[in-house]
């Protein structure tokens, strides 16, 4: 199955495109596939950082170590 995207682009955007396909050789389609794969692989891909070995506590309240309002005040 083939997925179609529509993209409305500046024209700074535009000649950026041009340019890559130009020097890569690729499609357009390519050049923003591999976009896509870099953003993710750079900023998207990254999980929220929690707390290693958190426990269960009977209070039913999970992550006691990594959520900001269970920290609020703390060591005052």
């Amino acid at each position: 199955m083939r997925n179609v995207v529509q993209a409305r682009l500046d024209e700074r955007s535009l000649r950026r495109l041009k340019t890559m396909v130009r020097e890569l050789g690729w499609t357009p389609s390519k050049v923003v596939r591999e976009g896509l794969r870099i953003l993710e692989a750079s900023r998207l891909g990254k999980k929220k950082q929690r707390v290693i070995g958190l426990g269960k506590f009977c209070s039913g309240t999970a992550d006691l170590g990594s959520n900001r309002r269970h920290l609020q005040d703390f060591g005052r």
